[in-house]
């Protein structure tokens, strides 16, 4: 699960064009919307695409997102016992 961590780490960076930020300074427990990591819902649609290209997890329920984009151990935990991929 740890290296599940860390690639999603990555990916967030990747996808969502962090590049002030690395994978180091992101916590398993941070919050990633609002006062945490600061994401907002157009980076929300962008975690819902990489959920479904990189893991064939597709997400029907916008409100399913609020509760799996917690933080980084909530989105691991959902891909574990989802994934596809």
């Amino acid at each position: 699960m740890e290296a599940l961590k860390a690639e999603l780490k990555a990916k967030i960076i990747e996808v969502l064009n962090l590049e002030d930020i690395s994978v180091e300074e992101i916590n398993d427990n941070d919050v990633l919307f609002g006062d945490g990591l600061g994401l907002d819902s157009i980076d929300a649609l962008e975690l819902i695409v990489l959920l479904d290209k990189d893991y064939g997890i597709k997400l029907t329920d916008p409100k399913e997102g609020k509760n799996i984009f917690q933080s980084i151990n909530t989105m691991a935990a959902y891909i574990e016992a989802n994934r596809k991929k």
